[in-house]
């Protein structure tokens, strides 16, 4: 997007995100993005260590996944199931998270009326 003058900005994921989303926050926001997973880290069933393991290797695969050209938006659920396969603490996040979705519609209905505009 052309900001003009504007400086840059640089979107932030907070609240209620966790490691099984991460294929939809890397579709919405892209790579220049602050990702704060606190309770998708602390929550872990195994410590804050395992949460952190967790989304690391949640974001690598998705990165990963989509540097091969592959759909990782479509994919990202057996993609994030294949790296579960070889790392414990993600397997043990998405088994946590796994009915927590991102799916809900927005409640933030435009109201505005068209005003009649002159040319000069």
């Amino acid at each position: 997007m052309d900001w003009a003058a504007l400086r840059k900005c640089v979107p932030v994921a907070s609240g209620g995100i966790h490691c099984g989303q991460m294929h939809q926050l890397l579709f919405y926001l892209g790579d220049d993005v602050v990702q704060q997973f606190g309770g998708g880290t602390i929550g872990h069933p195994d410590g804050i260590q395992s949460g952190a393991t967790a989304n690391r290797v949640a974001l690598e695969s998705m990165v990963l996944a989509r540097n091969e050209g592959r759909d990782y938006v479509g994919e990202g659920p057996e993609i994030l199931r294949n790296a579960a396969a070889t790392c414990g603490p993600l397997k043990a996040a998405l088994d946590l998270w796994k009915d927590i979705t991102f799916d809900y519609t927005s409640t933030d209905t435009p109201d505005f009326v068209e005003l009649p505009t002159e040319s000069k």
